[in-house]
């Protein structure tokens, strides 16, 4: 089987833990106004590649992934392409080579269940915890997302709840408290990731000529990721 990555990263350290092959897939259904690669949404770019090769390539790193590391499937959205990504980890699990899925968990269903059957880790990308924020910014309703996270506790997955910290939209204490409070609702989330918003994307979105909606707002400083993180901690002890 075939499927369309957009890139593979060799030795990544921010996608899970431990050191990791990273790869991105191509194609996304939906349009997150903060969204850092968008040459990922088009289903029909990319780079067509076989289940076989890929695993090749993500095997020859093997001896850097020690214990906790491993591969990790990006985006684009993973979930669109999961009867291919389900024979990649089958690949990988025979290989004792650790699996994570960095997801908005925008899908699910049969398919989508079997390769969470064969994924070590969900980094799951909880975008924000207002519900109107969610289908003003994202393009789907929060619930989806809720149900996602339902399933996986279900299934007992490893789960990291992350979230991109964008000024003036969901920077504040009040929005971090209620991501904590969702994380303590899952015996599976094992951590939260809070992430600065960044815009080294502007490039891309200038040469497509794609207008970047978060475009004026600032960066995150990182006094306010080390304030939101001291808030976060206080609530998760």
């Amino acid at each position: 089987m075939t499927g369309k990555i957009h890139s593979f990263q060799s030795l990544g350290t921010v996608d899970g833990p431990g050191v990791r092959a990273v790869v991105f897939m191509q194609g996304c259904p939906l349009r997150c106004a903060c969204c850092h690669n968008p040459d990922t949404w088009d289903f029909s770019a990319g780079e067509e590649i076989g289940a076989q090769e890929l695993f090749s390539k993500i095997s020859r790193l093997r001896s850097y992934f020690g214990k906790s590391g491993g591969v990790t499937v990006s985006g684009g959205e993973p979930l669109m392409q999961s009867e291919f990504l389900t024979e990649l980890f089958s690949l990988c699990a025979s290989a004792g080579i650790g699996t994570a899925l960095d997801t908005s968990g925008c899908i699910y269903n049969e398919s989508v269940e079997r390769l969470l059957d064969l994924t070590d880790i969900v980094l799951l990308d909880y975008k924000y915890t207002d519900t109107a924020d969610y289908e003003k910014y994202v393009g789907m309703k929060r619930e989806r997302v809720d149900l996602f996270l339902e399933r996986l506790q279900l299934l007992q997955k490893r789960v990291w709840l992350r979230q991109v910290i964008i000024p003036t939209v969901n920077d504040g204490e009040t929005s971090v408290r209620r991501l904590c409070e969702i994380a303590k609702k899952y015996s599976c989330v094992e951590k939260i990731e809070l992430l600065p918003f960044r815009k080294l994307c502007l490039e891309k979105y200038d040469a497509a000529g794609i207008e970047f909606g978060f475009r004026n707002l600032p960066e995150a400083s990182a006094e306010l990721m080390a304030r939101l993180e001291r808030i976060k901690n206080d609530i998760m002890e």
